[in-house]
């Protein structure tokens, strides 16, 4: 169970509650790991295996009932959640079906609305043929979309959550702070993508389920590649990208190096990269948008240098390693205090990129730094 104190997913509870109420719903149908862990603090790594669904309704009034594999059943009980309901999983014939469609039967009126997250960023994990044997088996109930309701819900983090967000954070900054240690000249990158996932976890990651970067001679072609076994060599540009994962949260940031010292171009499109951090920094502030955001950004991109085609210039962060917003010039999601972000500005350097990420929140007043903050020199190895 992560470590939340029962009211926070009371809170949680109501909240959702609140908002079901003001849209016509009876409950909500949640079948991903993110959605059950939100209300739950339900937090293994056994969503790995793809072989048996999950179910979770949070109705009308009350707590939440899972509706889960018997062999989560012990986990489970571990939580706040106290009505638990089990079948032996995985079960070709009736997975879960006959279950899950009693118990929304008995906890909603014969015409509920049953939402279930259908926007941008969302799916439902089961079966496609299990979900319409599940509409069929309720009646005159409906199921649609949440409207929007966990989309708003996760978005706007709790002080606990940002606290979880900031720990990930300086566990990064300080794995980051090692890389002298096991990058340098010579070293092939999948060598150090290894090493950097163990530095990680030495300062007390309890995972490390993403790891990106890249190295070349001024720069890098993309930053999702693998890491192949090419050696170091004076002129490159290493960056690494992490998403670790302390107590069920990410961070989500990165940091470049030079391997000798920076060329004038890199070192200038370094600096870039940071006036742009900055500058999306500055204007983070409720009542902005993720737009807003985008284009503090790309202004200063574009000022007599060429931005990037990556789609997006940062994103949400949160249980998932990008949350919503996305931070497009289309995305014009207001910002309000408790949302995490991170600001992704990537910047062409001839025909090679150069990517800085950092992670904030937005408060009150002043947004904050939750990554280590860097300045515009680029560190060398």
């Amino acid at each position: 169970m992560s470590g939340f104190q029962p009211a926070e997913f009371e809170t949680r509870t109501r909240r959702a509650q609140s908002l079901m109420a003001t849209r016509g719903l009876s409950a909500l149908l949640l079948t991903t790991e993110p959605e059950l862990r939100y209300f739950t603090g339900y937090l293994t790594r056994f969503w790995e295996s793809p072989s048996r669904p999950w179910f979770l309704l949070v109705p009308a009034t009350g707590k939440p009932v899972a509706v889960i594999p018997s062999i989560g059943a012990a986990l489970m009980g571990e939580t706040w959640i106290e009505d638990i309901r089990t079948w032996s999983a995985p079960d070709l014939e009736d997975d879960g079906v006959s279950l899950l469609a009693d118990t929304i039967m008995e906890l909603t009126a014969s015409d509920a609305t049953i939402g279930m997250p259908d926007g941008h960023e969302t799916h439902a994990r089961m079966p496609l043929a299990d979900l319409v044997r599940v509409k069929a088996a309720l009646g005159s109930r409906k199921v649609a979309g949440d409207q929007g309701i966990m989309r708003a819900l996760r978005m706007v983090k709790s002080a606990a959550e940002i606290a979880k967000i900031e720990n990930a954070c300086a566990i990064g900054g300080r794995a980051f702070a090692r890389v002298s240690e096991i990058a340098g000249s010579g070293v092939p990158l999948d060598e150090v993508f290894r090493k950097f996932q163990i530095l990680c976890l030495e300062e007390g990651a309890d995972w490390v389920p993403y790891l990106a970067g890249g190295a070349g001679q001024g720069g890098y072609q993309d930053v999702i590649s693998p890491a192949r076994p090419v050696p170091l060599a004076k002129g490159d540009v290493l960056m690494l990208d992490t998403g670790l994962v302390r107590d069920g949260y990410f961070c989500d940031f990165d940091r470049n190096w030079s391997i000798g010292p920076p060329t004038p171009e890199v070192q200038s499109a370094h600096a870039r990269l940071i006036e742009a951090s900055d500058a999306a920094f500055a204007v983070a502030r409720p009542g902005a948008t993720a737009a807003t955001l985008f284009h503090a950004m790309d202004d200063v991109l574009r000022r007599d240098a060429e931005g990037t085609d990556a789609g997006r210039l940062g994103h949400g962060l949160g249980m998932s390693l990008t949350e919503w917003p996305s931070l497009i010039p289309t995305d014009h999601t207001v910002l309000e205090p408790g949302m995490v972000l991170t600001l992704e500005p990537g910047i062409a350097v001839g025909n090679k990129i150069l990517v800085h990420e950092e992670n904030i929140v937005v408060t009150e007043g002043e947004p904050r730094f939750l990554s280590p903050r860097i300045g515009p020199e680029m560190p060398v190895l």
